[in-house]
């Protein structure tokens, strides 16, 4: 076989696991084309200029325009973890939820419920903030596995319960909270979200203290991710299913090394790792290992597929159910504590309108309508693509309205494309 020929075969290799998978590519460039979108658009508003002239000089003077960009500053990219953590946090739940063939539009009304239970009980009574804290995590986990009785045990549609528990828990948090807001809390609480991790080194660098411990720990996290990334492949090739050509293979983690030492860079340059983002890290981490590496995950992708011949293979659907929602009111209660903790405060309109974008984040990161379809990864970088565009539009000056519009459109491209490449692949 001459060399000619197998460059062709690896071309053609190439082409067709691209091909294979190309959603998740197309997510993944989608995000990196929205941030690099903004920066220059926010460079733009900041300069007074128009977007076409921000272009020229985007070839004219390329350093001085993304430099002057607002997206990537240090201080702005914490923002974007600390106003997004407790969606994305709920997005892993919801994901499960959908997975499995059923939504959840209680989310935003328990979590504001549960923060309005935790400020209570930490305020006017006085309670311990950790004991608070586990409390509320559990009253959430109980009231997701109620909701899950109704769906799995009595066949109750998910979309009425959750419609019902939406009504309830709303009503509940005025009742709760006396129709007023409730805080300050305490400053153990509050670190919960506007916490930072401590640095054990003391380092001044780039103009500026630098969190030297920030940057080892983003280090070290790439070089797990990397490790096990090529322990994986060996497996597979070991046993001849290694499907990823080693070009694609070599440039992703190319690509996951640079995205995760830059931003470690960037946190370090500021405060450097808020205590919410290990939270969150660790709970994206573990949902990732439930969902392909667990008798658990691979249960509730095959009730998604198709719950009845589930059932006969003997899988106990109901109690699957069960805890999936017990999972989600765990998890809803989680950033309940995690929303209340940033403000500082609980409200009587504190998690309205979290399902929605909640369970777009989960649509646009590739979950499918039907169930049986979607990634943990591909739900957070959802999360992240609304994230993105409500804070670059924040930023623009761009109307709450016209902001509400161009979501929407995102998520109906995004249903669109899951739909037309099912409808291709049939």
């Amino acid at each position: 076989m001459t060399e000619a020929t197998d460059k062709t075969f690896a071309r053609t290799d190439i082409m067709r696991f691209v091909k294979a998978n190309i959603r998740d590519y197309a997510l993944l460039l989608s995000l990196l084309f929205i941030m690099a979108f903004f920066q220059i658009a926010t460079s733009a508003a900041l300069q007074q200029t128009s977007f076409v002239d921000t272009l020229y000089l985007l070839f004219t003077d390329f350093g001085n325009v993304v430099k002057q960009g607002v997206l990537f500053k240090p201080v702005n990219m914490t923002n974007l973890i600390l106003q997004n953590s407790y969606i994305v946090i709920m997005a892993l739940g919801m994901l499960l939820v959908i997975v499995a063939g059923h939504i959840d539009l209680s989310v935003g009304s328990v979590s504001g419920f549960v923060g309005a239970v935790a400020a209570v009980m930490m305020v006017p009574w006085k309670i311990d903030p950790f004991l608070t804290m586990f409390a509320c995590l559990a009253l959430g986990a109980l009231i997701g596995g109620g909701q899950g009785y109704f769906v799995a045990y009595h066949r109750i549609p998910a979309f009425i319960v959750t419609l019902a528990g939406m009504l309830i828990f709303k009503g509940l948090s005025l009742t709760v909270l006396g129709g007023a807001s409730v805080g300050p809390f305490p400053k153990s609480f509050q670190l919960l979200s506007s916490g930072f991790v401590p640095d054990a080194f003391t380092v001044t660098a780039f103009g500026g203290p630098f969190n030297l411990l920030a940057l080892l720990i983003g280090a070290l996290v790439t070089a797990l991710i990397i490790y096990f990334n090529v322990k994986e492949r060996r497996e597979q090739q070991a046993h001849g299913l290694a499907e990823e050509p080693d070009i694609i293979f070599i440039g992703r983690n190319v690509l996951i090394a640079i995205a995760f030492l830059g931003f470690s860079f960037l946190m370090a340059r500021y405060k450097g790792l808020p205590n919410v983002l290990i939270v969150m890290f660790t709970l994206i981490a573990l949902f990732v290992f439930i969902t392909t590496r667990t008798t658990f995950g691979r249960r509730v992708y095959a009730m998604g597929g198709n719950e009845k011949a589930s059932k006969l293979s003997g899988i106990n659907t109901e109690r699957m159910t069960l805890l999936i929602f017990t999972i989600m009111g765990a998890l809803a209660a989680l950033a309940g504590l995690v929303f209340a903790a940033r403000l500082n405060v609980a409200t009587p309109k504190a998690g309205l309108g979290f399902e929605l974008e909640v369970i777009a984040a989960c649509f646009i990161g590739g979950a499918a309508v039907t169930g049986g379809v979607g990634k943990i990864i591909g739900a957070v970088i959802g999360a992240f693509i609304i994230g993105v565009m409500n804070n670059g539009m924040s930023i623009m000056g761009i109307g709450i309205d016209w902001q509400q519009v161009i979501k929407g459109m995102v998520l109906m491209l995004a249903v669109f494309l899951d739909v037309y490449y099912k409808n291709k692949a049939a």
